[in-house]
């Protein structure tokens, strides 16, 4: 079918503001089809092609950072601890695993989210939801709460800021290899259960002793300064993500340039509705998450409609089914799509089946909900010979107290001293960090 950035319009659509202003929102995305990509077609052609060594076999993916990223809170020192944290794992899980990680942030984009419900009621008065700041504002009045297409605009400012920023990151020194395993031991000294992390971590360390003693450093090979950082989001937005959606002078083909790859969520992935038909026609490699209800017919009518070519890379399954679910639910979708011969990449998302709220109130998710869902994910695909390809995960580079439990114990008592997001809980930095020296373990070859 033919097929073009705007075909996605003629379709029902799930998770979409209602702007009052037509013309106001018609301006916005003639703006934003002027503006810079953001990213360009060559790195995104490298993530398609490292993605498609992880479908494979021959790689690993890890992909994390915040549920929303917020306006609020945009700044240097937020980003640069979010980097550090993705670095620090992902050192741990190539040692481990003797294999290339690769590594995507949920960064400079990840502006919107779905919503339950369409509105929010409190103390008797309705508004819209929150639909995350790209849309609309926390604060519950009607004047936060009205989707603004203005804010488009300024999550691409903040995205390009990021994207900027990352970059220098990435090549400016912070990513140097030595370095970073430096912060790994003052995490592995300063843990609770340092004694279960402490060999691995030695390990490491010897081992980038005796490079340096045969003359493999920084100095000697630049690529132990530097290092690829990819970013990610949740293509919810249409009007937003057709509007930065280019040709390739190169390829003559469409490329999505708001992000290196984009998902698809759970509540958006109705197989004759927009996104479905928005994204069959770019050429990023995209994602596309699944619940406990999907069935595997529908999984290879799905995989099928997204990657007709079976093109290994461009199509990650991300499970998020819940620590209780997942064992039940995903050995067939597994068996479904080794009978029919799909190339796909399965990473595990272990957070949006693991959410509960807590007597306090608060939403929180328990971290031995998390590994324990993470443990079940290896379990399946090493039963039925496939290959567990990664792991998502909405967290940070700060302290925050937002998911109970770890090595620090954060109980329900705790998440009120640093409780920051505004969306869904995230672990913090040390949660994250013992969680892949834990998830190391099971990438032993």
């Amino acid at each position: 079918m033919t097929w073009q950035p705007d075909s996605w319009r003629s379709l029902p659509i799930q998770q979409q503001p209602h702007y009052d202003d037509p013309d106001a929102l018609a301006q916005v995305e003639q703006q934003l089809s002027a503006f810079p990509p953001l990213v360009f077609a060559q790195e995104t052609r490298e993530l398609y092609r490292q993605l498609g060594e992880v479908a494979q076999g021959r790689g690993f993916l890890l992909q994390g950072g915040d549920c929303a990223e917020s306006f609020s809170e945009f700044g240097a020192n937020k980003i640069r601890d979010t980097f550090k944290v993705i670095l620090q794992m992902a050192i741990v899980m190539t040692y481990a695993g003797h294999c290339p990680v690769t590594k995507v942030a949920r960064m400079a984009g990840q502006y919107a989210k779905p919503r339950s419900s369409d509105n929010e009621t409190i103390n008797g008065v309705t508004l819209p939801s929150y639909r995350g700041d790209i849309v609309n504002q926390y604060d519950f009045t009607a004047a936060a709460r009205r989707p603004d297409p203005q804010r488009m605009l300024d999550a691409y400012h903040r995205s390009a800021a990021t994207m900027n920023l990352l970059r220098a990151f990435a090549q400016g020194g912070l990513a140097d290899l030595h370095q970073v395993h430096g912060w790994n031991m003052a995490f592995v000294e300063n843990n609770p259960l340092k004694n279960e992390y402490q060999a691995l971590a030695d390990r490491i360390q010897d081992t980038l002793a005796f490079m340096n003693v045969v003359g493999i450093n920084s100095n000697t090979h630049p690529t132990l300064h530097e290092t690829q950082l990819f970013t990610s989001h949740e293509a919810l937005l249409l009007n937003y993500e057709q509007a930065l959606t280019r040709v390739d002078t190169l390829t003559d083909k469409y490329y999505n340039c708001s992000a290196h790859m984009l998902w698809i969520g759970e509540r958006t992935r109705q197989l004759d509705h927009a996104h479905i038909e928005f994204f069959r026609g770019i050429h990023n490699p995209v994602g596309v998450k699944v619940g406990p209800s999907m069935q595997p017919d529908e999984l290879i009518r799905l995989i099928d409609a997204l990657n007709p070519n079976n093109d290994p890379g461009r199509l990650t399954l991300i499970t998020r089914m819940g620590v209780n679910k997942l064992g039940e639910a995903l050995p067939s979708l597994v068996q479904a799509v080794q009978r029919e011969g799909r190339h796909v990449v399965w990473s595990s998302d272990p957070m949006h089946g693991n959410t509960r709220k807590a007597s306090s109130g608060y939403k929180t998710r328990n971290f031995d909900d998390v590994i324990g869902e993470i443990r079940e994910f290896f379990d399946v695909h090493r039963a039925e010979g496939s290959h567990a390809g990664g792991i998502h995960l909405e967290m940070t580079g700060q302290h925050v107290t937002e998911c109970t439990g770890g090595a620090y114990q954060i109980s329900e008592d705790d998440l009120a001293q640093c409780y920051r997001t505004q969306c869904d809980p995230r672990l913090n930095a040390d949660q994250v960090l013992e969680m892949a020296f834990l998830v190391a373990d099971h990438l032993k070859p």
